[in-house]
């Protein structure tokens, strides 16, 4: 008759060692939370440029003609896509890799926010950037009478294809690994 070996039994103080290094690694997650409350003040200054731009433009309408009007607007529109940007990142960032977040009885919490995997917060972001990148490709574009410069507008053009294919591969990536991971 053979003997059977004694069934392994774990060190205890290496399991405590283990478990305490478990926790400092899971509590490291809130070493983020600074980040997150930066960009918040980021957004803040953003809120600050927009009103600051947004100033600008309303003293410069009577007398602008419309191709002003519209780059005034675009700028616009591209400070207030950078704020989405970056409320984006601090939702689904301290969602996501912080704490849970609770929206309470909040009726008016829009659904995302607390639904926004880091996929989707990648695809997010860089349609965001994508979008960002096509408005700087717009002002240049609506700019070309006034100061064409063939190099910038070339490099603004390639830099928005990049971004855009960058996008398109990661939702083709994104979707092969999702029909990949439901077989």
């Amino acid at each position: 008759m053979t003997e059977q070996p004694a069934p392994y039994k774990p060190n205890p103080t290496l399991k405590r060692i283990e478990h305490g290094f478990e926790n400092i690694l899971f509590n490291s997650r809130w070493l983020m939370a600074p980040f997150y409350f930066g960009l918040v003040i980021c957004l803040a200054v953003m809120l600050f440029k927009f009103f600051k731009k947004l100033w600008e433009f309303i003293l410069i309408a009577p007398s602008a003609n419309e191709a002003d009007i519209i780059l005034g607007a675009l700028s616009l529109i591209d400070v207030s896509l950078v704020g989405n940007l970056i409320l984006i990142v601090v939702f689904s960032g301290y969602e996501n890799f912080v704490s849970r977040i609770d929206p309470g009885d909040h009726p008016d919490w829009p659904e995302w926010m607390t639904k926004v995997d880091f996929a989707g917060l990648k695809q997010k972001m860089l349609a965001s950037i994508v979008a960002i990148s096509a408005i700087q490709v717009l002002k240049a574009f609506m700019n070309i009478d006034v100061a064409f410069d063939a190099t910038k507008m070339g490099w603004l053009v390639g830099v928005h294809l990049v971004f855009v294919v960058s996008a398109l591969i990661l939702a083709l990536s994104d979707r092969w690994g999702s029909d990949h991971g439901a077989e």
